[in-house]
């Protein structure tokens, strides 16, 4: 066995501040928070090249006095915790004492500071962790941290760091936690040289968000405010259709600090259980306020994890409040109801509006309309905006020759009624009538006399093909040559038809112009990722713009896309790019194909007439290769005739 030595000052500075500088991010971090424990209420961020070359902090905090400088940056040395018992209820954000040392064993770093109480301000350069120069400075009270070259004495950790484009992602996500859980401080966030973030720190948490992630987010929240025991849960969550396909924009704040609580995420989901669909998520910024000895945020060097002394009452009360909540949106809604005309005309109908713009608009009264002369919803219904949904000319084809590619004609129609009672906030009296094919002529059927048969659903060619029926509306059943069964899963058939389509033509020819742009929140690193790479988007025929403020514009789509499917589908696209799941750009096209497809293919439970899914079994039949959908599941299962006679005796 070697002998044991003890490591010299140095190495044992580089050990240790590799626990805490990971990345730039994590200098801004640190640096932010300390300027928030100093009592700032400015806070200005800059960096450079994603933070490797150059950081500024500058805050108008208390500031470091003369005497205190030097001592700042020794290991262990902190103003935040003095004996062992302030270890159960730390207050402040930083407490580790560990921050200033780190930082300056790695980086060139430059300190100007000045007490609130001293007329003469500090400069301090320290270098690898060793003191370069110490002398007076003129300037304001509060503190200036610039640090260069990160890792330039460590080449080996510096070859680690990622992208200028990531790792100024991870900082500017710093920067939008951190604003979000101190809305009273004004934050400024710079770029490369261009102003990213701004807030306005007026104490006001929506404020803040709509600074963060925009007006479109910040529109679609529902305050919460509730108290359980000792613990108080304050923020906002997001209206139940404004569920998102991840959990990238759910935020839990304890007592002022990030933190990433399985407990609390659980619970906001568990409230929200029976107001999304599966897969969806919602989204929240929420406060926990609890007594800080029932808490202990020392459990990871980053201070993101934190530990409960008995997580149930945390879960309850985050529960109770998300729920609480929920229930009082749901009562103020049906007020809103009662409070519409009882009748609207259709002809007023727009599939894309906005249901906040509903809620929100003063609805105008229109005069009671005699009974003798009530106008038939029927006739007022205006659906040329459907001309408009897709190019295709088989659009106006017959009926009776249906093409599965060409499904989005009646797609359109249901899409459009979906979107509306997503956008409502009533039910009308009277329900408007959605025909089958929109380009046929809108009348009123006449009712056939009770001697003439009933029309028959749908007329059975004469080929091999016989169509039998659907089960559970999601399988068809077609009879082969009459000596077989056919069982196909119409979403897995239709998706893997979409998807063979996009892979053929690039999905060039099936984009259609929306009537009304859909503007789509992000994640920072999403966000980034989306307008870094709009070329990919545009191959799968989503004509994707930058909007600025962590927003993206989608003013094109894929005609097989249903409208209410447009935003996550570009959310989990975003999603797969920031995550950099494969750099393979075929590979990653083919994902998005996929995702595409399966978004755009006729569901399981959806009513289909037997001329749309036998479209479908056409199809099939004259790509025999077809046999699996994009994520490989079966499509076709054939029974034979002998196999069921065998099963009854007959064989």
């Amino acid at each position: 066995m070697k002998s044991i030595n003890v490591l010299d000052k140095h190495v044992a500075e580089l050990i240790a501040a590799g626990e805490v500088v990971e990345r730039p991010a994590s200098v801004i971090k640190e640096l932010v928070e300390n300027a928030i424990d100093a009592g700032a209420k400015h806070i200005t961020v800059e960096i450079k090249n994603g933070g490797s070359t150059f950081m500024r902090v500058t805050d108008d905090g208390c500031g470091i006095s003369k005497d205190d400088v030097r001592t700042a940056f020794l290991r262990h040395a902190t103003s935040k915790v003095k004996e062992e018992q302030d270890l159960d209820s730390i207050a402040t954000l930083g407490f580790r004492g560990e921050a200033l040392a780190s930082i300056s064993a790695v980086s060139r770093l430059n300190l100007i500071t000045r007490n609130v109480d001293e007329e003469t301000g500090s400069s301090y350069v320290i270098e690898g962790g060793e003191e370069i120069s110490f002398d007076d400075a003129g300037c304001p009270a509060g503190s200036t941290f610039v640090i260069r070259d990160l890792f330039y004495n460590i080449p080996a950790r510096a070859k680690f760091l990622k992208k200028d484009v990531s790792e100024g992602n991870a900082v500017s996500n710093i920067i939008d936690k951190t604003a979000l859980s101190h809305p009273e401080i004004a934050f400024t966030y710079i770029r490369d040289g261009k102003q990213a973030l701004k807030t306005f720190g007026d104490g006001k948490l929506i404020s803040a968000i709509y600074s963060v992630f925009g007006r479109e987010f910040a529109g679609g929240l529902i305050p919460v405010d509730y108290q359980l025991d000792n613990i108080r849960i304050g923020g906002y969550i997001s209206k139940p259709v404004h569920a998102r396909p991840n959990r990238n924009m759910q935020n839990f704040f304890i007592n002022g600090r990030y933190v990433k609580s399985r407990t609390a995420m659980a619970a906001l989901e568990e409230a929200f259980k029976h107001s999304v669909m599966v897969g969806k998520f919602p989204s929240c910024v929420l406060n926990i306020e609890m007594p800080f000895d029932t808490i202990d945020v020392n459990v990871h060097p980053a201070k993101i994890e934190v530990r409960f002394t008995n997580e149930r009452p945390v879960f309850d009360a985050v529960y109770h409040a998300v729920k609480s909540a929920l229930m009082k949106f749901d009562t103020q809604k049906q007020a809103t109801f009662t409070q519409q005309p009882a009748y609207h005309a259709v002809n007023s109908f727009n599939p894309f509006r906005n249901a906040d713009a509903v809620l929100n608009k003063p609805q105008k009264q229109e005069p009671a309309p005699k009974p003798a002369a009530k106008p038939d919803p029927i006739q007022e219904l205006d659906l040329g905006f459907l001309d408009k949904l897709t190019t295709s000319p088989l659009d106006k084809a017959a009926v009776s020759d249906v093409d599965p590619f060409d499904l989005i004609s009646k797609q359109a129609v249901r899409s459009a009624k979906k979107q509306a009672e997503y956008d409502n906030s009533f039910v009308p009296d009277k329900e408007p009538v959605f025909v089958n094919e929109p380009h046929a002529p809108v009348q009123q059927p006449a009712e056939p006399e009770k001697s003439d048969p009933q029309p028959a659903l749908f007329e059975q060619p004469e080929e091999e093909l016989k169509y039998i029926g659907e089960a559970f509306d999601t399988y068809i059943i077609v009879e082969r040559n009459g000596k077989e069964l056919m069982f196909i899963d119409k979403h897995a058939a239709h998706e893997r038809i979409i998807y063979e389509k996009l892979k053929a033509d690039k999905a060039g020819s099936s984009m259609q112009l929306l009537l009304q742009p859909i503007p789509v929140t992000l994640g920072k690193e999403e966000y980034n990722a989306a307008i870094n790479n709009l070329q990919m988007f545009r191959d799968c025929s989503f004509d994707v713009e930058d909007f600025g403020n962590s927003t993206v514009i989608v003013r094109s789509a894929p005609q097989y896309i249903e409208a209410a499917e447009i935003a996550d589908c570009v959310t989990e696209m975003a999603d797969y790019i920031a995550q950099g799941k494969n750099d393979i750009f075929a590979e990653r096209m083919d994902w998005f194909y996929h995702n595409v497809a399966c978004r755009s293919a006729i569901k399981a439970g959806n009513k289909n007439s037997a001329q749309e899914l036998m479209s479908i079994v056409k199809t099939l039949e004259e790509n025999p290769d077809i046999r699996y959908c994009p994520h490989g599941r079966p499509i076709t299962i054939v029974m034979k005739k002998s196999e069921i006679e065998k099963q009854f005796g007959r064989a």
